[in-house]
């Protein structure tokens, strides 16, 4: 990826640049890969718990309509805090630290919901949860896609969504199966701490990016990790006999900045548009499907667990085939049809309705898949945690606030208009992607390392 930010500086003469289309895919690479695919599961399970579970807690805690918004929400907000404040300290510190140390947090706030008996207190520790899981949405994509050899790194990226959308989908699976004890429900929320202290383990030892130390200067260091690590064929008496010195650390504003700041709105926009209807409508399904008076609520809440999961999966081909512009734009267009599709048959039968609910699933799931792989190809290496975290960041406003307002939506305005204002919000990031979606498929993520 070129940038006018804090390129590594010449030195006379060149060191080979790494050719990233030819890596091999080594078990580090797997390792690294499986340790991001945790958190994305990890995120998943915690937020698909927490919609399972609630409509037992509005009960068992008498739930006012403010305190079952603020629970739904109440991970999101923390993931803002955690990808807004975090990822700028991983474009400063490093990523390894935070990637090893926020699981640590997830996994103890996970385990302590056990004890929470009242909504204030399991509000706090799901604010925890929420913070180091958007420290790990800064850091762990950033790190993935330093590390990933170029051909894959669209699909490794995408894939985080679907093993967020198999955490979501088995914390539902699970929230069907418990009895509805307050036991059960507890056992289920600090569950979670399973897969956090999995990837906790899988984590330790995991060296720092390369691309980073690079734009600190630590030539030496970046190139034992790459010739130890990701196998490249980097001769280290080519490196520069003196170490260089740092390049200025980059400020945030240039995030903003001429030739970086649309990139940015972009990604603002596009990610916010996208994950406000998603989810509002995914943590609050059950009492959608009561709204439109469906029968059979546990057969389509089966039809639309698979539909999440094949649209996760099969959405992966046409983002890599298509490329991430067309792709963007395009299920924008199909899932805002959707979602309209609804507004109008609102008063149709339940069957009816489920048809452009499921095709919304379906497309969403896969959509999705982007929002993993856009914010790491749209900002160079010295800007790349921050900007990643930023778009996290902000995204999640988008979440809690669309979680919050949906019951009250409901409650209020009714189905139809729910969907229908929902509906604006897709038509919405259709046109900014539409007028300033970049192509990042064939860029490096990575800053080209010179010497």
């Amino acid at each position: 990826m070129s940038s006018a930010v804090h390129s590594p500086p010449h030195h006379g003469s060149q060191t080979p640049r790494p050719d990233r289309t030819a890596e091999p895919f080594t078990r580090f690479h797997l390792r690294v890969t499986a340790t991001t695919f945790g958190a994305n599961f990890s995120d998943g399970y915690a937020l698909g718990v927490i919609g399972a579970v609630l409509p037992f807690l509005d009960t068992s805690m008498g739930l006012s309509g403010v305190w079952s918004g603020l629970l739904g929400a109440s991970a999101l907000i923390g993931l803002f805090l955690g990808s807004i404040l975090l990822g700028r300290v991983a474009d400063r510190i490093g990523r390894q630290r935070l990637y090893l140390y926020n699981f640590v947090l997830i996994a103890l706030a996970s385990a302590l919901q056990l004890w929470a008996k009242d909504p204030a207190t399991l509000f706090a520790l799901r604010l925890l949860i929420g913070f180091g899981l958007g420290a790990d949405y800064a850091v762990g994509p950033t790190l993935l896609s330093e590390f990933s050899p170029q051909r894959l790194r669209g699909l490794l990226l995408g894939s985080l969504t679907v093993l967020w959308t198999v955490g979501y989908v088995a914390a539902n699976i699970f929230g069907a199966l418990i009895p509805e004890t307050d036991l059960a429900v507890h056992l289920l929320l600090a569950s979670g701490a399973v897969p956090a202290l999995l990837v906790l383990l899988l984590r330790i030892g995991i060296p720092e990016s390369p691309s980073w130390l690079a734009t600190q200067g630590r030539y030496a260091e970046a190139t034992r990790i790459r010739r130890k690590y990701l196998k490249q064929d980097i001769d280290p008496d080519a490196a520069p006999p003196v170490p260089a010195a740092p390049a200025p650390a980059a400020r945030y504003r240039e995030l903003f900045a001429r030739g970086q700041g649309t990139k940015t709105w972009f990604g603002i926009i596009f990610y916010s548009a996208q994950v406000l209807p998603y989810f509002a409508i995914y943590t609050f399904t059950a009492q959608i499907l009561g709204t439109l008076s469906i029968g059979d609520a546990t057969a389509q809440n089966i039809v639309i667990d698979v539909a999440l999961l094949l649209g996760g999966v099969l959405g992966l081909w046409p983002m890599m085939r298509m490329g991430r512009r067309p792709f963007t734009v395009h299920s924008f267009l199909i899932l805002a049809l959707a979602l309209g599709a609804m507004a109008v048959l609102s008063d149709a039968g339940s069957w009816a309705l489920m048809i452009p609910f499921v095709i919304y699933t379906f497309v969403m799931a896969g959509a999705s898949n982007v929002t993993q792989v856009y914010p790491a190809e749209l900002f160079p290496t010295a800007l790349r945690a921050s900007g990643v975290g930023l778009l996290n960041g902000t995204s999640r406003i988008a979440s809690a606030l669309g979680t919050f307002l949906l019951p009250v939506s409901l409650d209020t305005l009714g189905v139809s208009w729910t969907m229908g204002w929902l509906t604006l919000v897709l038509l919405a990031g259709w046109a900014v992607s539409l007028a300033w979606a970049p192509e990042t498929r064939d860029t490096l993520t990575a800053e080209e390392w010179v010497h």
